[in-house]
């Protein structure tokens, strides 16, 4: 057990005893660390919810101090006094440590006080939350310390016992690579069972790996749709390419750069991941058009995303068209005029966001 004492805009205190040991938890490292505060009264000119701290201290590798609130962190504490340990590592280190920490106000003798002791949860410290902090908000009224004998000259003092729990041993797992072996099974040809001729070129596929994927496939390969025992289908509504990379996603869930004229390509990708039933492939599609939302495409993604139930590029295209500029040099290309025409409802749609954009604006949150 390590036992350290520091001062928090305060001064140095003796060692206190240790507090009780009695845990369920394995231990690598044991901190008590004890807090004086001098100047109590002076403390209490801090704002609700602001924070004073106390030195940097090390224990178990890594470096904390003790966050202490005179007069609450919110208005629902405001009559409390407040304590909280913070990992406060400015190192690279970004492995996460578990400990269990008790707060205590100790007596002029240095005891903890048994009523004023507050024991947290195994708690998950670490560098990639910095605001992250564990104690307790209510950890003694301002009252109560006052009319108590624990406040002595204008000062009373905390321990704080830190309990670093060891991390057991493991093994690292590595991700999965299922996708490469998919993905090798559809380059080898190895197996395949069914072929697809599509804008002159023909694709081996697995009937099974199909099917598990697309409920569209499944029915056609396996079920009512079933296409007989032919080995070959033709695909006339669909580019080459554009099959080629709704392929690799069926194997490896991943998205194939599809490289010249990429708009094109992924709004023909999305109308094929629509007939086939993929649904985060399409996402996928709309993620990737809404990269490309201009006064030029803004009305033909506008279809497509009506079309296909697309609400998220919906979404994004109105908040494009909210602008008045925006929608001004939409308005004069040839097919706004065709939208609305086609999709009475769709000018309802974007009247109703430009209004709410310009009130979401104007009024004060």
């Amino acid at each position: 057990m390590t036992t350290t004492t520091t001062t928090a805009l305060m001064s140095t205190v003796g060692d206190g005893p240790p507090l009780s040991r009695s845990t369920t938890t394995i231990t690598a490292e044991r901190t008590y660390h004890v807090l004086k505060i001098d100047g109590y009264s002076s403390t209490l000119k801090a704002g609700r919810g602001q924070t004073l701290c106390s030195s940097r201290f090390s224990a178990g590798g890594r470096t904390w101090c003790i966050r202490y609130f005179p007069n609450g962190g919110r208005d629902t504490n405001k009559d409390n006094i407040s304590f909280y340990i913070h990992l406060d590592d400015d190192t690279a280190v970004n492995d996460d440590t578990m400990a269990q920490v008790t707060f205590s106000l100790l007596d002029r003798h240095g005891n903890p006080v048994l009523s004023h002791t507050h024991t947290t949860a195994l708690c998950n410290f670490s560098v990639a939350r910095p605001t992250t902090a564990f104690g307790f908000k209510n950890f003694i009224r301002r009252d109560d310390l006052e009319r108590s004998e624990y406040l002595n000259d204008d000062s009373f003092a905390i321990a704080v016992h830190l309990v670093i729990a060891e991390e057991p041993p493991s093994v690292t797992v590595p991700p999965s690579n299922m996708h490469l072996h998919f993905g090798d099974l559809l380059s080898s040809k190895e197996g395949t069972d069914i072929e697809f001729i599509v804008g002159g070129e023909t694709f081996a596929a697995h009937r099974l790996v199909l099917a598990a994927r697309s409920p569209v496939f499944k029915a056609e390969l396996f079920g009512p749709m079933e296409r007989g025992t032919t080995n070959v289908i033709k695909i006339d509504d669909m580019d080459a390419q554009v099959f080629k990379a709704l392929l690799v996603f069926i194997y490896t869930d991943t998205w194939l750069e599809i490289g010249q004229d990429e708009m094109t390509m992924v709004q023909q990708l999305l109308v094929a991941a629509n007939k086939y039933s993929l649904s985060r492939l399409k996402i996928m599609c709309e993620d990737r058009l809404c990269n490309y939302i201009d006064t030029s495409s803004v009305v033909t993604m506008l279809v497509l995303a009506d079309k296909y139930q697309c609400h998220g590029l919906k979404k994004v295209c109105f908040n494009f068209l909210a602008s008045s500029k925006a929608l001004s040099l939409a308005m004069k290309a040839d097919n706004f005029r065709c939208l609305i025409q086609s999709r009475p409802t769709m000018l309802k749609d974007l009247i109703y966001n430009i209004v709410t954009h310009q009130l979401e604006i104007k009024l004060p949150v």
